[in-house]
């Protein structure tokens, strides 16, 4: 009886133990190829649930909440003087981030962690993993902060519902050099491969933001890689942020996902949209949507020609009746003439 209760015991250990490793990185897994995106459940079975990120967000379904708080971003312009770690751990380019750093406007106060990025390829158009209507940008920004009050430390938040909160930054090429990004971006040759690190002086992150917080989307899902915990409470950003051509490319062709040759190149860094399924994105504005409906449109148009064939019509008669009365008139003139030159 005992030796059965050792074994069960036993047992469950190595189940949890085998859980843990693979929340924390045990097996490989990449964006594309055998142990892609679409594997990831077998290894990560939270991947296959079903509130997921990143999404779609189409605006014309998105739910208008006017009691939405403003997001505030406190300490984000004064992030200290100790200097920040960036690291390259293989699947992105990672910057910590001191607790000085948190969120106002939420129901929790939810401190900073670390930022990343998500980025395509050159000569490819997407690179962003949340796309709006459909339209993605060149990369995404994501700001992670763990719920402080509830949880001691990031990993023990991020297994907890809203236990993490993510800023999502749509970033799309601009004219300009953007000099916050470049704080970040003029460091990566020091981290090229895989598991490298370096120091970053602090700087203004909230230089990194679009400058409008007012106008975002809010919902309910999950961490973008794996392990997939559905413990993350998004806010994506509606105005975008600008990088120039240069720092894309600097973003696109610096680092490597390994740690020695041959080098991989770290590219193609995003997750593909999830099904929403029953879930509802909250909006802190109003959508600017079309004045009228199709079937509206539609009616118009055929108004409107309709009304400019009735006006050609109503211009021919008119002219037709005034050409008509000329004519007569010239007619009296001819006839009257005549007939005065017949009695001179």
């Amino acid at each position: 009886m005992l030796h059965c209760r050792d074994t069960m015991l036993f047992l469950a250990l190595l189940v949890k133990v085998t859980w843990i490793l693979a929340a924390e990185g045990g097996h490989h897994w990449t964006y594309e190829g055998p142990h892609g995106q679409d594997h990831w459940p077998a290894s990560y079975p939270e991947c296959g649930s079903d509130a997921q990120s990143p999404i779609d967000i189409q605006t014309v379904s998105v739910t208008f909440d006017p009691e939405l708080p403003a997001l505030q971003p406190h300490g984000y312009d004064q992030p200290g003087t100790e200097p920040l770690d960036l690291l390259n751990n293989g699947h992105t380019v990672q910057l910590s981030l001191p607790p000085t750093l948190y969120l106002g406007g939420l129901a929790q106060k939810y401190v900073a962690a670390q930022l990343h990025l998500h980025w395509g390829q050159k000569g490819s158009p997407g690179g962003s993993e949340h796309q709006i209507d459909s339209e993605t940008t060149a990369a995404e920004l994501h700001i992670v902060h763990y719920d402080s009050e509830s949880y001691d430390s990031l990993s023990n938040a991020a297994q907890r519902p809203q236990g993490l909160a993510v800023l999502g930054v749509l970033i799309e090429v601009g004219e300009n050099e953007n000099p916050a990004y470049e704080h970040i971006l003029s460091h990566l040759h020091e981290i090229k491969h895989k598991d490298q690190k370096t120091s970053v002086p602090p700087f203004n992150v909230r230089g990194l933001l679009p400058q409008q917080l007012e106008q975002f989307f809010r919902y309910n899902g999950s961490l973008t890689t794996p392990p997939c915990y559905q413990s993350v409470l998004w806010t994506v950003f509606n105005q975008r942020a600008q990088i120039s051509k240069g720092q894309l490319e600097k973003l696109q062709e610096t680092l490597f996902a390994t740690e020695e040759e041959p080098s991989e190149p770290l590219v193609q860094n995003h997750r593909a949209p999830q099904p929403l399924n029953q879930r509802t994105v909250f909006a802190s504005f109003m959508q600017a949507g079309p004045l009228y409906t199709t079937g509206e449109m539609l009616g118009l148009g055929v108004g409107i020609v309709v009304g400019c064939l009735c006006l050609l019509l109503a211009i021919y008669f008119i002219a037709r009746k005034i050409r008509k009365k000329r004519l007569g008139n010239r007619k009296s003139v001819v006839f009257t003439s005549a007939r005065a030159t017949t009695e001179a």
